[in-house]
């Protein structure tokens, strides 16, 4: 049977579906296991998360994992998100790093413990535990899988519980071009952090700042225009603050505290519709992709991929290689837009919450 050192690794799991002519029937099931208690079990399927009953489990092993990246790829890209993300309040623990920002977003609110911590591992989290009460705020810690993998057990120990887990997705850039079915046409793209605008029928020149208008499918959504700006206008913070249930202070440090960063506004006929925001990281190389949001009455009308596709192109003018993005497993409709665009999961982590 499988052990707490085999979380973050590939496995296959046989399990028991029903019973006929008194038989059992079983079926199995490819994935990473994220979660394992007395209970049960939880995989990370190519088909979405997959909790499993112990008491449904025929037989269970690890298999050998399909091509994973390097540690060192995944401490880079760690890395380079957190630059993307940065919390106001920080502190470490060797090369474990600590981060508060008023409680808003798990990302900017946890211990992210990639490196040497300079200490034993329940010292590590014992420090944590005591970071985070001079806070104020509920400990957390951030387990990419299956490099954190130690640490989950250090946490299981303590009764930390795991909120759903987080894809970490990337893509080669440029983004491949859009068909004719995967979205309408944008009817143009302005530069407001320096460039001008223009009509031609042609593509967005990203480098230039210039942008393109044409014409196209009928309906509303052709007339949208994505604008990029530096900061976010008030419009773009409240759809922020909707998503994010609130915007203290903090969350305008997390937003707007990098060097390389843009905000998209989508507006149709003068109403903002959708909002995106994009960062260059990483020494250059990184593009991240956050707050992609589209008004509900204008989702499944391509705008969320008109947003991102200017991103990106801001991204490539900026020098970025490739695009990353954290997306939850159980949004299904995002990891499906994401698939399209090229994205495939480079890996998981876990968000580790201290008991009460």
């Amino acid at each position: 049977m499988l052990r707490q050192q085999d979380v973050g690794h590939r496995i296959v799991v046989r399990r028991i579906v029903g019973i006929r002519e008194g038989r059992p029937l079983f079926s199995d099931a490819l994935g990473e296991l994220v979660e394992l208690s007395e209970t049960h079990l939880t995989l990370a399927t190519a088909h979405g998360p997959l909790r499993v009953p112990v008491t449904q489990v025929h037989r269970a092993k690890r298999v050998p994992p399909t091509r994973r990246p390097t540690a060192a790829a995944v401490v880079a890209l760690e890395r380079a998100a957190d630059e993307a993300w940065p919390a106001p309040t920080r502190g470490r623990i060797g090369d474990w790093l600590l981060r508060s920002a008023d409680g808003w977003t798990g990302r900017a609110n946890s211990a992210l413990p990639i490196g040497d911590p300079d200490r034993p591992l329940a010292a590590a989290v014992d420090e944590v535990e005591r970071w985070y009460a001079e806070q104020g705020q509920p400990a957390m810690i951030n387990t990419p899988l299956p490099l954190a993998a130690p640490v989950g057990t250090e946490l299981d120990a303590r009764g930390w519980t795991a909120r759903p887990p987080t894809l970490v997705q990337t893509a080669p850039l440029p983004l491949p071009a859009p068909s004719s079915v995967d979205t309408p046409p944008a009817a143009g793209r302005v530069d407001l952090a320096g460039g001008q605008a223009s009509a031609a029928g042609g593509q967005a020149d990203a480098a230039g700042g210039q942008a393109s208008a044409t014409g196209g499918q009928a309906g509303r959504w052709e007339s949208v225009v994505v604008e990029l700006a530096t900061a976010p206008s008030e419009g773009w913070l409240a759809v922020a603050a909707g998503r994010k249930g609130g915007l203290p202070d903090a969350a305008r440090h997390v937003l707007t505290a990098v060097d390389q960063v843009r905000f998209a506004h989508g507006y149709v006929d003068g109403t903002l519709v959708a909002v995106g925001r994009a960062t260059v990281t990483g020494q250059g190389r990184w593009l991240g992709l956050s707050l992609i949001e589209v008004s509900p009455e204008a989702r499944r009308q391509g705008l969320a991929r008109q947003v991102i596709d200017e991103l990106a192109a801001w991204g490539v003018s900026a020098g970025a290689t490739r695009a990353f993005l954290q997306v939850e497993q159980h949004n299904n409709a995002a990891v499906a837009l994401y698939q399209r665009l090229g994205f495939v999961t480079h890996h998981t982590y876990l968000t580790r919450v201290a008991p009460h």
